[in-house]
């Protein structure tokens, strides 16, 4: 299973361009705590999310309206691919402490955004199948056994 099955159906992401409020207004709008900045040509340039909020604008006394994104978006961002395991995902995720992570292509335009959400619902689903299956075998004891 490719990360990319995990990833909400809607992008959140904003240009270069867009104001924090922007970016801010975006998280709200799709229920989201990060938004995936991108170019002119939908390459991840960098991520925003709540975290940044708190550490870099909040007191910080600049205007969210007309303060750029990209100035306190966080910079370089480290992206799943197509290829990455839900499993190395989850890994990385939990080592670095981050909540979010950009899966890009090859050319490092956005196809979707993973969420530590998205892949501990695939986890309990996961564990729970294998519950289920565990729980048959036990229950199905046959004659002899």
């Amino acid at each position: 299973m490719s990360v990319l099955e995990l990833c909400d159906r809607e992008i959140a992401a904003v240009g270069l361009e867009a104001s924090v409020a922007d970016a801010i207004h975006k998280m709200l709008d799709h229920h989201v705590g990060a938004v995936a900045v991108v170019d002119a040509e939908y390459r991840v340039a960098g991520i925003f999310t709540e975290r940044d909020v708190l550490r870099k604008m909040s007191l910080s006394h600049v205007d969210p309206k007309t303060t750029p994104v990209r100035d306190l978006m966080t910079t370089p961002v480290e992206m799943a691919t197509r290829d990455t395991g839900p499993g190395e995902a989850l890994t990385t995720m939990l080592e670095r402490h981050f909540r979010h992570l950009p899966v890009a292509d090859d050319g490092g335009k956005l196809l979707g955004i993973l969420s530590i959400r998205n892949l501990l619902e695939w986890r309990v689903d996961d564990l729970s199948r294998e519950l289920e299956s565990l729980e048959q075998y036990v229950s199905n004891d046959g004659p002899g056994g």
